[in-house]
């Protein structure tokens, strides 16, 4: 509970999630890096399940492939925690609570 406790506090010190008294809930589980540290991992499977899904297909790799004929300049970004830039309107940050028995917390960028 204290890794738990000590990550949800980084993510309130950089504005990434809020204190949260939502009816939702998903439950978290630690996976152990390389290094020894904890990532920290949010199954939102249940949600996912209610959400509704987009109404355009994702675009085929070998069109994507296609654009990128004659292009000089290549881009490598790292989204590893790109979610966390995230911003929600009205409650839909409710939804994306997480935490454990005695903290909740809920994703959505403050400003």
């Amino acid at each position: 509970m204290q890794e738990l406790s000590n990550q949800l506090q980084e993510l309130l010190d950089k504005g990434f999630i809020r204190p949260s008294f939502s009816p939702w809930g998903a439950p978290v589980l630690f996976v152990k890096k390389k290094d020894g540290t904890f990532r920290m991992c949010i199954n939102y499977r249940e949600l996912n399940n209610l959400t509704i899904k987009n109404r355009y297909p994702l675009p085929r790799i070998d069109d994507l492939f296609d654009q990128l004929q004659g292009a000089q300049y290549f881009s490598k970004i790292d989204m590893r925690s790109g979610h966390n830039e995230c911003n929600f309107d009205g409650n839909a940050g409710s939804a994306m609570t997480c935490g454990g028995k005695r903290e909740q917390s809920s994703f959505g960028k403050m400003n």
